[in-house]
């Protein structure tokens, strides 16, 4: 299933995106996809109601697309964790997961404009698999399956101001990532069963319609699952919570291609996934 949300900020609702490329209400089930829908057991909820004939289409041409997750409670994310991408940074792969923190109010839609803050001259772009957690994880034990505690998927792009980062004095990875829409996110959120396996995935990205990054999430030195497992020894992993799990090599870190500017366009696509077209705003 592909759950997704439209309208304006503000006032955007919940639809399911069938099979059948038809779109459906989901607000007689919840209100919108919140951390409680998906501790609620939203999804299965979705799927009874598809497969029963019980949503009623509904007729969406024209509406703003938002992430398609409302206010999540945590945005983790994971650091160099693809080799290449460590080492167009000047960094050795780690050798555990690098943990950060990402604002959750830096969620946009997969079309809204992304600011560049004011003075920025090094914004960054980042295509990522970003993973949603579906039920509460602590403290996995080895014959845990981790994969069983994920929801589903979804395309990220962890927009970064590297200035901030990694170069300003009291600088930090979270305060470089964290400015309001720096978290391009959508247009769906895919079920892992639909998925299937996390780490058969291409990722690639444009700018201004010149190819950036293309790799596969095959590449991550941490897969998905191991990701949840270590993350879930040191924190409470929620439902609704975000994960993203690092970029590829191709960012403009790299020093190979310039930094984003206004009027730029980025474009982002994972298979299965769906694609993302944002432009930048001076802020």
């Amino acid at each position: 299933m592909r759950l997704m949300r439209v309208g304006a900020p503000g006032s955007e609702r919940p639809v399911l995106y069938g099979p059948d490329d038809r779109h459906y209400d989901l607000t007689p089930l919840t209100g919108d996809l919140t951390p409680e829908f998906f501790a609620g057991d939203g999804v299965a909820r979705v799927a009874a109601a598809y497969a029963s004939g019980a949503l009623t289409p509904v007729e969406v041409t024209g509406l703003r697309v938002a992430p398609p997750l409302a206010r999540p409670g945590a945005v983790l994310c994971i650091g160099q964790n693809y080799a290449a991408h460590a080492a167009e940074s000047g960094a050795e792969p780690p050798p555990e997961p690098i943990l950060f923190y990402k604002g959750p109010n830096s969620l946009a839609g997969p079309a809204d404009d992304v600011v560049i803050p004011p003075g920025s001259e090094q914004t960054d772009w980042e295509v990522e698999l970003g993973v949603v957690i579906g039920r509460r994880a602590h403290r996995l034990a080895p014959d845990d399956d981790p994969l069983a505690y994920v929801a589903g998927y979804v395309l990220s792009n962890d927009v970064s101001e590297r200035a901030v980062q990694l170069g300003a004095a009291g600088g930090q990875w979270s305060k470089g990532k964290s400015a309001p829409t720096f978290n391009p996110l959508g247009p769906w959120l895919v079920t892992s069963d639909e998925v299937g396996d996390p780490q058969r995935l291409r990722l690639r990205s444009w700018i201004n319609g010149e190819p950036r990054q293309d790799s596969t999430s095959a590449d991550m030195i941490f897969s998905v699952a191991e990701i949840v497992r270590h993350l879930s020894q040191y924190v409470v992993l929620d439902p609704g919570d975000l994960i993203n799990t690092g970029t590829p090599q191709g960012v403009a870190l790299s020093g190979r291609f310039p930094y984003l500017r206004p009027g730029d366009v980025m474009e982002l696509e994972i298979e299965r996934l769906g694609r993302h077209r944002n432009g930048l705003v001076a802020g």
